[in-house]
């Protein structure tokens, strides 16, 4: 059976078509990146959802405060404000970052001067594809002092929720909630360690 070449081209041109990914589909990844990207520029109040019995970082009462603060294609920082009795805590910041392949999540602590922390820059990749609401990025040294698997859990609902969190297996350790429904008027001043922009 003999087939011509203006034949043969189509069917091998159809043959690329239906291997080839789909460049415009996006990742449940990139939906979830898009989708936090909303809220850039903006400062949203919250409090403790969920705290282990013992843990006495936050009474539960206080006001905190997320503030999407540096947005860029690649890279977010996130400041996360603790409201004190005398003075705010602004030593925390969440560094997120899109690797193409995968996310990651660095916590950046710094001292009232603005020096490091004795413990910073921890943090940990996604695994696997996660959803556009829920991403998970994962302990490596935690899970295998454990072994259970133990990270951090961020998930966002546009304009109506954002949590960042601990995760020990499938379950929540550690939860605070922010409500994105109402960007505050008058944004936090820069984390410490951080100039003002």
């Amino acid at each position: 059976m003999r087939y011509t070449l203006p034949f043969l081209l189509s069917l091998a041109l159809l043959l690329i078509a239906c291997e080839a990914p789909d460049d415009a589909e996006e990742r449940p990844a990139d939906e979830w990146w898009a989708a936090m990207q909303q809220h850039c520029g903006q400062a949203f109040p919250g409090g403790l959802t969920l705290e282990p019995e013992g843990d006495e970082m936050l009474d539960g009462d206080e006001l905190l405060i997320a503030h999407f603060r540096v947005c860029e294609e690649d890279r977010m920082e996130i400041p996360f404000h603790i409201e004190g009795e005398d003075e705010w805590d602004r030593s925390r910041t969440w560094i997120l970052t899109h690797h193409g392949d995968s996310l990651e999540i660095r916590h950046d602590h710094r001292m009232p001067d603005g020096t490091d922390d004795e413990v910073t820059m921890y943090g940990g990749f996604t695994e696997g594809l996660g959803t556009a609401v829920r991403q998970e990025f994962q302990s490596v040294e935690r899970s295998e002092e454990t072994g259970i698997w133990r990270g951090w859990r961020l998930e966002v609902e546009p304009n109506e929720r954002y949590t960042y969190g601990t995760v020990r297996g499938d379950e929540w350790s550690w939860r605070v909630d922010f409500d994105l429904t109402e960007p505050m008027e008058e944004l936090p001043p820069a984390p410490w360690g951080h100039e003002d922009e």
